[in-house]
């Protein structure tokens, strides 16, 4: 979801600029919301990979779709299996396909020297830029949020109440371990926080972490859990633009906030905002992270901790400085 948020800047961008062009961006279907408000030129076909497109038939079949709509260019933005697959089968017709250009020896350089020996690479979305100069756009990011009206529906005011203080939301999880500060650390920032007089609202999915936020909410007042209760993505990204601050792991709710202009305050443990994947419009100084000569040990989190103090990186974090930077003006 990140790396599709991602893209949202650079696509609106380019219909802004281009306003001729008619494009259609492919990805699956639960992302949509986050494009319903682009520029009217740009037409987002949501799609089920698991059901409808699942193994190669499915491939082919979407290829055969794709080829349907008289498409001139295919910029991959994704480069995996299935977007290469995509890919080849273009070359036999008269598409023109460019690719990103991750910059996995970059990558790797970093992982193994450090990013304190490292200069900070390209960002990902100027790597999403990138690809469509090479198709012969060019054009500056111009973007400040997907929402134009940021009122809170009524099912959504139901839960949050009338906002008479800050409104902090606090995403304490991620795909993989090495993305998230340990829960008694996000327990703390929670309890200081309300006693500092801000209302808490807590974001997650799946039943697991469900009940750790339910927990939250039933031990601190001012607390409210919002998994499975907004009603959908859409109603999620008109609560954040609503938040004051957004406190995130690196995942994907630091670039929903980044969607609708929100500040983010964003936690950094195995990875590292060098990488290029700081949420877009978010600055630096709002990471919180340890220096530490074996970071990142992973672009993605998903390695396990090589030093012998597992996860440093994430367990010297100091919640105190997390509270004075999520309530700094």
């Amino acid at each position: 979801m990140g790396d599709v948020a991602m893209c949202v800047p650079v696509v609106w961008s380019l219909a802004k600029k281009y306003n001729d062009l008619e494009i259609t961006f492919l990805s699956r279907k639960n992302f949509a919301p986050m494009f319903a408000t682009c520029p009217s030129n740009v037409r987002f076909v949501g799609i089920d990979l698991k059901k409808d497109y699942k193994g190669i038939a499915g491939l082919n079949r979407l290829y055969k779709e794709i080829r349907s709509w008289k498409i001139d260019a295919y910029a991959d933005f994704h480069d995996v299996l299935r977007t290469k697959y995509l890919r080849f089968r273009s070359l036999f017709s008269s598409i023109k396909t460019i690719k990103i250009d991750k910059g996995r020896s970059e990558k790797r350089r970093l992982i193994n020297k450090g990013a304190m020996k490292c200069e900070a690479l390209t960002t990902t979305i100027e790597r999403y830029k990138a690809v469509l100069k090479q198709l012969g756009f060019d054009f500056e990011i111009d973007f400040h949020s997907i929402l134009s009206d940021t009122t809170l529906p009524a099912e959504v005011s139901a839960i949050t109440g009338e906002k008479s203080c800050r409104w902090i939301g606090i995403a304490p999880f991620a795909a993989h371990k090495g993305k998230i500060m340990p829960l008694e650390k996000t327990e703390a920032l929670v309890k200081s926080l309300t006693e500092q007089g801000a209302k808490v609202f807590l974001f997650g999915a799946g039943d697991k972490e469900k009940a750790i936020l339910e927990n939250w909410q039933t031990k601190y007042p001012q607390t409210i859990s919002t998994a499975g209760k907004l009603g959908g993505l859409s109603n999620e990204l008109i609560l954040i633009s609503n938040l004051d601050c957004m406190v995130s792991m690196d995942s994907a709710n630091m670039h929903l906030a980044s969607l609708v202009g929100t500040r983010t305050v964003s936690i950094w443990g195995a990875t590292h905002p060098a990488a290029g994947f700081l949420g877009y419009g978010q600055s630096l100084d709002d990471a919180m992270q340890i220096d530490l000569p074996c970071r990142p040990c992973s672009i993605y989190g998903n390695k396990e901790c090589r030093i012998k103090e597992k996860y440093k990186c994430l367990n010297d974090i100091d919640i105190q400085k997390v509270v004075e930077k999520t309530l700094a003006q």
